[in-house]
């Protein structure tokens, strides 16, 4: 679970965000902070990831993920919001299972409080057998496996489209905006009725 407020809104902005850029691909899965099994009869070795996206296999409901019955189709990209009571496991002890168990090929943090990472917003890429750290360059890392900018916008992560040149928005967002254009569309309408009404 989210351990702060700040933290429960960048995994809410980060599922939202990526669910709705993803939405016309129905062979994507996008998670977290659910449980992700990595080998069958051992509960064991599982993982829960605060947001996580698998390519090639079905989008449907899940209570977890289950790699055997995916056929094997692991994490592509993989992100933490690190806090106190996470640090040590996010780079600790998830760093060797995302590059050496899981070879997840790309490993994201981000400490929404600016407590315990420095710099807040950390990613590493899969080269042959072992991550690289990636170079933030004005406050930003590059996503190959989704094509997205990360980049840290004041105390929030963002995602941005270099492709379209927008930023993703989520849900709530994307809500706040048409209620602002259809209040922009009614202004517009009663002052064209109040001209109307006075050349009338």
């Amino acid at each position: 679970m989210a351990k702060t407020r700040k933290h429960r809104k960048e995994m809410t902005y980060c599922l939202d965000a990526l669910e709705l850029y993803l939405a016309d691909r129905p062979d994507v899965w996008i998670s977290g902070n659910d449980f992700l099994y990595y080998e069958k009869g051992n509960p064991k070795k599982v993982v829960s990831p605060n947001c996580y996206v698998v390519f090639g296999v079905e989008r449907r409901n899940r209570d977890s993920y289950k790699v055997w019955e995916e056929g094997g189709k692991l994490p592509s990209v993989v992100f933490e919001f690190t806090s106190r009571k996470t640090r040590r496991e996010d780079t600790t002890k998830k760093v060797p299972l995302y590059e050496q168990v899981l070879r997840v090929p790309e490993y994201f943090q981000f400490d929404p409080t600016g407590d315990y990472l420095k710099p807040r917003l950390q990613g590493r890429r899969l080269v042959g057998d072992r991550y690289v750290t990636l170079e933030l360059v004005e406050g930003r890392l590059h996503s190959e496996q989704l094509g997205l900018d990360l980049v840290m916008e004041g105390e929030q992560l963002r995602f941005y489209d270099p492709r379209r040149g927008v930023w993703l928005l989520s849900h709530e967002e994307h809500a706040q905006r048409a209620q602002a254009a259809e209040a922009e569309i009614a202004r517009l309408r009663a002052e064209l009725d109040a001209l109307r009404h006075q050349c009338g």
